[in-house]
């Protein structure tokens, strides 16, 4: 049994004056220096020193493992006002489990709680807090200077979406996860394989239900045990830099589960949520929402984000349900929810909040990115917090992903009273910086697989499925695919089993992920696919009026000098031969990509790899195309 010890060694004492009055005032940032576990060494004198927030406690110590779990044997003291206990443990160190046991005098309220700042936890579903420690040698020195520009505006930005634990199975034990350092080289090398320059994770927050796949997230700074320690994690990201591959991390600052180790309730008061359930209840999770109007939640959070950033060294930041923060109604009738001062639905905290958020990490972090969740019209949430927007970097284009999976789940016969369904995005497609999402939430609760929303029998499904992922690419905006769309995997995602890897091995499917590697190519090498991703005037209409053959046709432009990109699509089953496409040279137009080809698994209709145009004036250009469209297909051209 460790020594009841409550010296504190001054070196090791994090809680300044300082940090409590920042910490206090809500504009704390790096916490995870200063409250939790951190283990002491100093020639033979080593141990552990411990703190906490919990203002309504009456007592609290540390129990675990080397104490027999007892209360009372190594308490810990409060700190002036700030709400704050700490203490420290001798000869204690990094393995070690723990809780700490809270007391209050309300009600004989005793309870033994999850550390929040607690850097990892034992195996899941076990709940106890582990001292650890954050060592680590990184070898992405290079990634981490160049960064910066792979993830900005006018860089081409494709993204991988993935959640470890179903992306592959250990193959000899498929109920067994495999670790970050088992995924780490595989995952790797499939996502550079097919030209995407970003993986995002899924939340790997330590989360007690796993079928939640992270988004109830348990504890804010502790990577989940079922993949390994934090120097797993931290390998994964270190060997996807090592491949010039990005890693985003898939953020949960909206909601937390209510269970009982965890932050609900924490010291017999609703400390980090509103204890009125109109403000601190979500009805669609039955979790709990943060109290952002608190200062000390505020640095909380805000250092959980800088936490990932600076320890783990990830290079962007979805924030997932921005808009069920933003909104006090949300998901809520009449009298469910009580209005902001002004009587308005806004939340006027959580929008301050999430500014002060995007402010600190781009202060602290100026080359990375966050990326908002947010499926409304609320205006300005990539636009700079110092105009009067949230601050975000990029904004998931919700409605375009609705409107394209929309207009493909029709037979083609239907498609031409709908047209508007598709070129509607253009009206608004300059309000935001967009990323174009393909993600997890379309494929699961009975929505089917992206191959199996596709009308039509196997070779229509999937080569509606290569149109959908041409449009994409030919969009501008940031692209986002979740796993299991680059193998057109007919199933639908279950998080309780490996992808079906095996389609992989059949040529309809090899030629999906052909398309993905070669559109994911084109986009990243033709300047004008991804210059102007966030700048209305990167896609002019060629025609956007046929309606009666389902044709669409537009040129994508880059930065002055750059040659122009012409994308032409066929939503009908239908070949065209001979259609006129306007264009503005008289040049030989190189054919990019055809997505009918047989690598892909079309047909094989084509233009001969180029064609000439003109002097034919059309769609009130000077010259034009005269093109072979194959069916349910796109073609892709540039000058030449």
């Amino acid at each position: 049994m460790a020594e009841n010890n409550t010296w504190v060694p001054p070196e090791l004492n994090p809680l300044g004056e300082v940090d409590l009055h920042l910490f206090n005032e809500g504009t704390h940032s790096r916490l995870y220096e200063k409250l939790g576990a951190h283990a002491f060494q100093r020639g033979q004198e080593k141990g552990t020193h411990f703190s906490v927030w919990a203002p309504g406690a009456q007592q609290i110590s540390v129990v675990g493992d080397f104490n027999a779990w007892t209360p009372g044997c190594h308490p810990l003291h409060a700190q002036g006002k700030s709400g704050i206990w700490a203490g420290f443990v001798a000869n204690l160190g990094p393995g070690a489990l723990y809780k700490y046991h809270v007391e209050t005098d309300q009600g004989g309220y005793r309870v033994d709680k999850s550390d929040p700042f607690a850097f990892a936890m034992e195996l899941a579903p076990k709940t106890a807090s582990k001292i650890a420690s954050l060592d680590y040698s990184w070898h992405d020195a290079e990634w981490m200077r160049e960064r910066g520009r792979k993830i900005a505006q006018d860089a081409p930005v494709a993204i991988y979406e993935v959640h470890l634990g179903s992306w592959r199975r250990d193959p000899a034990n498929p109920s067994r996860l495999l670790s970050c350092q088992e995924i780490a080289l595989p995952l790797a090398e499939h996502a550079s394989r097919l030209g995407f320059t970003h993986v995002e994770l899924l939340p790997i927050t330590e989360h007690p239900f796993y079928a939640s796949w992270g988004y109830q997230v348990g504890n804010y700074f502790a990577p989940t045990s079922r993949y390994g320690s934090p120097q797993d994690l931290m390998h994964l990201i270190d060997v996807l830099h090592q491949h010039g591959l990005g890693v985003i991390l898939d953020w949960v600052p909206s909601h937390f589960p209510n269970d009982q180790h965890g932050l609900s309730y924490f010291d017999g008061t609703h400390l980090f949520e509103h204890a009125d359930p109109r403000q601190g209840f979500h009805p669609d999770w039955k979790s709990c929402i943060f109290n952002y109007g608190r200062h000390e939640v505020r640095s909380f959070l805000i250092s959980s984000a800088c936490f990932w950033l600076e320890k783990y060294h990830f290079d962007g930041l979805r924030v997932d349900a921005v808009a069920s923060m933003i909104y006090l109604d949300y998901s809520r009738h009449d009298g469910e929810w009580i209005p902001n001062p002004h009587g308005g639905n806004e939340n006027l905290e959580a929008t301050g909040f999430l500014r002060q958020f995007n402010a600190e990490v781009y202060r602290r972090f100026p080359d990375v990115q966050t990326i908002a969740e947010e499926s409304t019209a609320w205006p300005m949430v990539s636009r700079p917090v110092h105009l009067g927007g949230l601050g975000f970097g990029y904004k998931w284009d919700l409605g375009w992903m609705h409107d394209s999976l929309r207009y493909l789940a029709r037979e083609p016969v239907h498609r031409k009273f709908h047209q508007n369904e598709l070129s509607f995005r253009m009206l608004y497609a300059g309000q935001e910086n967009f990323v174009l999402p393909l993600s997890h939430d379309e494929v699961v609760h009975g929505k089917g697989s992206l191959a199996g929303k596709m009308p039509g029998d196997a070779w229509q499904k999937l080569a509606n499925l290569r149109l959908l992922f041409a449009w994409q690419a030919a969009q501008p905006g940031k692209k986002l695919l979740f796993m299991s769309g680059e193998i057109a995997q007919w199933n639908e995602w279950n998080h309780d089993a490996s992808l079906d890897w095996h389609l992989a091995q059949h040529a309809p499917h090899g030629g999906i992920i052909n398309l993905i590697a070669d559109l994911n190519r084109m986009y990243r090498s033709e300047p004008a696919m991804h210059k102007r991703d966030c700048d209305v005037t990167g896609l002019e209409w060629v025609d956007c009026s046929d309606s009666e053959a389902s044709v669409y046709a537009f040129l994508r432009w880059g930065n002055e000098g750059e040659k122009p990109v012409l994308a032409v699509f066929n939503f009908t089953p239908v070949a065209r031969h001979g259609y006129r496409v306007g264009v503005p040279f008289s040049e030989t137009w190189k054919e990019l990509l055809n997505t009918d080809s047989t690598w892909y698994g079309g047909g094989g209709i084509g233009n001969q790899g180029a064609k000439v145009a003109g002097e034919m004036s059309w769609h009130n250009r000077p010259f034009s195309l005269e093109l072979s469209l194959p069916p349910l297909a796109a073609i892709f051209f540039t000058p030449h």
